[in-house]
């Protein structure tokens, strides 16, 4: 027989961020110190609102099952203290003993035959265990108790098979009382499942499911957006989290003062979503309306209007402050605020934001000269990239640095491309942010990574396991989409020293030596690189194979070896080829071994004995010049066209071909052509690593 284990921890409010781990981790407790007890529901659901957590265990037997073991003591014969220590051990007298005989001997044995116990009984000791330990990122105490939870618990609802399940935690007993919404249906109610607490909160203005709250939020301002003509501004993470602040959603629309509407929309936005959790609205143009959305957890009798002139008689406040650091950041010139950066502490190993800039400065200006852009103007840009920090907006909106900077560029009439390079020289920040393709904003988007990089390598600030407290993973990652979607062909290990050298220049001490440090980040770079190609869906074989044969620093090279073995790999004749590749390198590993030399020699034409290995011999003379000169033209295609020819004559080779001939010279011979099958491949790849 099985039972429905029902848990709801009714609480003060749980922050929106801490709700869905809290679900998971509630789960993970309570089924991991079941399993222990031998106890295993079928299923598992877990909800979380911003006031309870609620778990359903389906299918969860009614008792622990029966245990019956067979414990073996000591030796019959053996020392009496050994028999003694054994029946102390297991609390039995020798009467409890049984004689059995054993491949070693005979043995004392006590047979252990242990009943189950109520899954009832179980539960009520392990809950209160698992939430005395449950892992909070911050929890707090509160009156006289000891225990500790991430808010004041109001209550405690425990039903296992319909029956209340007796415990007690933080002053909380456990009953079958829940509550629905604090305002809207404060009354307690009695429940007796999961199914009767979902009906039940449901009537009392609670959705459990913050799927369904979710997608109720979601409907309800796509509809008042589109029918205003408008629609919702995508933010997921904002969505997320209003799900997480109310428990009966309604979704309101007010409006922004045009006074307000000259501000530039990502302040607006910003200013909206950090301090208000509004979702701002555009119109048809991709322009921000003059309009947001408000997320209440009340149901209004009056439509709303009440919590709508309240919500924008706050934000008109938030606003008026957002227009005047606008306003005010604006009397000042951008490059006014540059010198100011020497007041902010890029590192303390490394110096200020204005020595950052120095170098970003010039790193700029070589990145440009090579990939195409005017050096001077990426030098521009690069200068006025940081000064934004130094404005009261970015002060007050940490996140709007860079896109602020651009704003008050164009407002000092700096040219549109230097405006654009400053708002964009920090991205890419992840895999999903846009990659910047005008050249200014590339080159002074890689010198910033670039003199990050070195850096903070140079003095040993290294990411280890789990902790890259400088996102040094996410700049390498930033370089390298940089790289390959603009198709720069940048050899890296150049800048990568020069950027090294700008920091011995500026004076910084206890630098580690600068080849060190460079050959450490190329390594860092592939490293990355591997995991971006990973990430694409490229084989990690293949990967390895291709990394094996090119040790040179060009990302885009490398990428289009990885594309050109893939797509080898993809036709019948390069899996066929392959396959014979391993065989020959396997004949000759084993004779190389056996006769202790190396077969590595070119084979002599005078001594081809049969058609098969003269084809061979003639397609290696055509395929080895022809693959060099594609590789040497970094045609990589075509390089491996040319050793997918040699598939039919090596076929034939094997098929009619002893290659262990009775004739020694006949054998060396066979072995040089094999050998040289292999040596023709792994200019290309190293084939050895492919897998399958």
């Amino acid at each position: 027989m099985t039972g429905e284990l029902l848990l709801e921890l009714l609480s003060e409010e749980i922050p929106a961020r801490m709700q869905a781990r809290a679900a998971e981790d509630l789960t993970r407790l309570v089924t991991e110190a079941l399993a222990a007890q031998g106890l295993k529901p079928a299923a598992a659901r877990a909800f979380a609102t911003p006031r309870r957590l609620v778990l359903a265990l389906d299918g969860l037997p009614v008792a622990q099952p029966d245990v019956a073991e067979e414990r073996r003591g000591p030796k019959v014969g053996a020392p009496a203290q050994a028999l003694e220590g054994f029946l102390k051990a297991n609390g039995v007298t020798a009467a409890d003993l049984a004689e059995r005989d054993t491949p070693k001997g005979r043995f004392y044995f006590l047979d252990i035959a242990r009943k189950g116990r109520a899954t009832a009984q179980v539960l009520a000791e392990l809950l209160p265990e698992v939430l005395a330990r449950f892992p909070w990122p911050k929890s707090m105490r509160w009156g006289e108790r000891s225990e500790r939870w991430v808010r004041p618990l109001e209550s405690i609802l425990c039903l296992f098979a319909g029956s209340v399940v007796p415990f007690a935690f933080a002053g909380r007993e456990a009953g079958n009382l829940s509550k629905g919404h604090r305002f809207l249906a404060p009354a307690a109610f009695a429940v007796t499942d999961f199914a009767d607490l979902a009906a039940k909160l449901k009537a009392a203005k609670v959705v459990l499911d913050p799927a369904e709250r979710r997608e109720t939020i979601a409907r309800q301002a796509a509809d008042l957006a589109t029918a205003k003509g408008f629609s919702v501004l995508d933010d997921a993470g904002l969505l997320a989290e209003v799900t997480g602040l109310v428990e009966w959603p309604t979704v309101l629309m007010g409006t922004i003062d045009d006074a307000f509407m000259s501000v530039p929309r990502e302040v607006l936005s910003t200013s909206m979503r950090a301090h208000q959790k509004y979702f701002s609205l555009v119109d048809g143009k991709g322009g921000l309306a003059p309009h947001f959305l408000v997320v209440s957890n009340m149901q209004p009798a009056d439509g709303g209007q009440r919590i709508v002139a309240g919500n924008e008689r706050v934000l008109r406040a938030r606003l008026s402050d957002a227009r005047f650091f606008w306003d005010t950041d604006r009397e000042h010139r951008l490059e006014s605020r540059v010198a100011a950066l020497k007041d902010r502490i890029f590192h303390a190993a490394l110096g200020s934001v204005l020595d950052k800039t120095g170098r970003i400065e010039a790193l700029a200006q070589r990145i440009a000269a090579a990939i195409g852009a005017d050096a001077d103007k990426a030098a521009r840009a690069a200068r006025l990239a940081k000064a934004d920090l130094s404005t009261a907006m970015v002060g007050e909106f940490p996140e709007l640095q860079g896109v602020m900077g651009r704003y008050y560029a164009l407002n000092d009439g700096e040219d549109e491309t230097v405006a654009q390079a400053v708002a964009e020289h920090y991205a890419p920040q992840g895999p999903s942010d846009a990659c910047p393709t005008a050249p200014l904003a590339v080159a002074v988007a890689l010198a910033d990574k670039i003199d990050s990089l070195a850096g903070f390598f140079s003095i040993d600030e290294k990411p280890t396991g789990s902790r890259d407290p400088y996102a040094l993973r996410r700049a390498a990652l930033g370089i390298i989409r940089l790289v390959l979607e603009n198709r720069l062909r940048l050899p890296l290990r150049p800048l990568f020293a020069a950027a090294c050298d700008l920091y011995a220049a500026g004076g910084v001490s206890g630098l580690r030596p600068r080849d060190t440090v460079v050959e450490e980040l190329i390594g860092f770079l592939a490293d990355r690189l591997k995991v971006h190609l990973r990430e694409e869906g490229v084989g990690h074989d293949v990967i390895s194979a291709v990394f094996a044969r090119q040790a040179d620093d060009d990302i885009v090279r490398f990428r289009a070896r990885v594309a050109a073995l893939q797509a080898f790999l993809a036709a019948e004749d390069g899996r066929n080829l392959v396959i014979a590749y391993r065989r020959a390198a396997n004949i000759v590993r084993i004779e190389e071994k056996k006769d202790a030399t190396s077969f590595a020699g070119d084979p002599a034409a005078a001594d081809l004995a049969g058609a098969e290995e003269t084809a061979l011999f003639a397609a290696l003379e055509r395929a080895i010049p022809d693959s060099r000169a594609a590789l040497a033209a970094e045609d990589f295609a075509a390089a491996m066209t040319a050793l997918a020819a040699l598939r039919g004559p090596v076929d034939a080779f094997f098929e009619k071909v002893t290659v262990n001939a009775d004739d020694p010279k006949l054998r060396v011979n066979r072995l040089r052509l094999l050998s040289r099958i292999g040596a023709a491949m792994e200019c290309v790849a190293d084939f050895s690593r492919l897998e399958g």
